[in-house]
């Protein structure tokens, strides 16, 4: 059904493995995509692993060094170098890593690559690859103002970039629908009902509402952290009409729009693919819930955190054939403490970017992720990333998704290597003892280290 053969006897993520086992998709694209993932939801079926359990046993304890298994000169030098490194004290003993090199499909070196540790905001590839493939790069969210019964409802549409200016044009617009019906008093009502009621996901800490994250609803305005973001939205609504000539009698009420109120305005989102980017860019917890919850919507699940987790584990592994072993997601930005993802399947998501055949669909994440030295970005120097020694070198050359729990650190992304080629990379750390920044610091100089510029 997805074209996706398992290979059991190989070691796909030692030195030298050759890892893909997935005949090119025809019309993998586009509606090519939407149906493929229509038949894996319709169909329970199990994870289809690149590399089946006996492929990672003989490096489940550590690592294998790129000796005899058919590397060129330089890959064989960055396995080298990567089988030093990874025991940096810095780094503590809990890590988790792979290195691919996309053009010959082979891995240059892993270190208990299928072990399963908390990705922190790495888990954000995941969210984003579902997105994209069941929305669409171009999918726009909309908001609306309906009217009836003396009432302007604001229908929430999961739009999570929206802000004061968009809901003063959508005022403006329903302000001149009322003075041309010769209504100068309305009441405002909220409907966020296209998502459930907010809860916390699993391994949440209930300290993060509202700052780390806002409680997930279809309805916010200028990412306000607030507990009732939808109310809070209404509330900006409401004050530009007032600004408009319009009195608004009593508070804004939370209520369900009815089929038979008649549509006053609409606001579109920016394209999908720009909103995955800005949030990879600046790891954004709120717009990866949300993007969770309208994959779910997309996809004919609930909008809660299980639909959106069940349709992030159909689409990685139905669609394009990523591994599941080990993977456990509870949310869809990686706050939750809970969340497991082995290195090798965060760079499996990552490899798919450097296929032509997934870039319309997928091109969005790779443009999203922060570049070395980037301001602006989770890699940028106000982060002090790529600023150390051994790591400046590789400024400008790393593209890469940082991810930081306390006692969670991650870096996973792509980069050049010597030969010119997509070097596909992950590194996931867990409980070590060091201050963040050094930790930090240390998954650099691996980063640099695939680069090549940290020989």
């Amino acid at each position: 059904m997805n074209e996706i053969a398992v290979d059991t006897t190989e070691n796909a993520f030692l030195p030298g493995g050759r890892r893909r086992h997935r005949k090119p998709r025809q019309n993998s694209t586009g509606s090519g995509l939407h149906r493929a993932l229509v038949l894996a939801m319709a169909v329970p079926m199990a994870s289809a692993a690149l590399a089946g359990p006996a492929a990672f046993a003989a490096e489940k304890s550590g690592s294998a060094t790129a000796k005899s298994y058919g590397l060129d000169p330089d890959d064989q030098q960055i396995a080298k170098n990567l089988e030093s490194r990874v025991h940096d004290a810095r780094l503590g003993s809990n890590v988790s890593g792979v290195v691919i090199d996309a053009d010959s499909d082979t891995t240059v070196w892993g270190h208990n690559a299928s072990t399963a540790l908390m990705p922190a905001s790495n888990a954000k590839l995941a969210t984003a690859t579902a997105a994209l493939t069941v929305l669409g790069p171009d999918h726009r969210f909309s908001t609306n103002v309906v009217y009836g019964n003396g009432t302007l409802t604001l229908v929430g549409g999961g739009d999570r970039t929206l802000t004061t200016a968009d809901l003063t044009e959508l005022a403006n617009a329903a302000v001149a629908g009322l003075k041309a019906a010769g209504l100068t008093t309305v009441k405002v009502a909220v409907d966020d009902s296209l998502f459930p009621e907010p809860t916390l996901a699993d391994g949440w800490k209930d300290g993060y509402y509202p700052d780390t994250v806002a409680p997930v609803r279809a309805l916010v305005v200028d990412k306000h952290a607030v507990q009732d973001t939808s109310i809070d939205a209404g509330q900006v609504f409401a004050k530009r009409l007032t600004a408009a000539g319009i009195t608004v009698s009593g508070d804004v009420t939370r209520a369900t729009a009815d089929e038979k109120d008649v549509p006053v305005a609409r606001h579109t989102s920016a394209p999908l693919s720009d909103i995955v980017r800005s949030m990879l860019k600046l790891s954004d917890n709120n717009v990866a819930e949300t993007l969770l919850r309208m994959s779910a919507i997309g996809a004919g699940h609930p909008a809660t955190f299980e639909g959106g987790t069940e349709v992030v584990r159909q689409v990685l592994s139905g669609v394009y054939g990523v591994s599941l072993d080990n993977f456990q997601l509870h949310d869809g930005s990686g706050l939750s403490r809970n969340d497991r993802i082995p290195a090798a399947t965060l760079a499996q998501i990552l490899e798919l970017l450097t296929q032509p055949r997934y870039a319309h669909t997928l091109g969005s994440i790779l443009d999203g992720l922060p570049v070395s030295g980037e301001a602006g970005s989770t890699l940028g120097p106000e982060f002090g990333r790529f600023d150390g020694e051994n790591s400046k070198c590789a400024v400008g050359k790393v593209h890469a998704k940082t991810g930081t729990l306390t006692g969670a650190i991650a870096l996973s992304g792509l980069t050049r290597g010597k030969d010119g080629e997509w070097k596909v990379f992950s590194f996931v750390e867990n409980g070590a003892t060091a201050e963040q920044n050094a930790t930090k610091d240390a998954m650099d100089d691996l980063a640099a280290t695939v680069n090549g510029c940290y020989a």
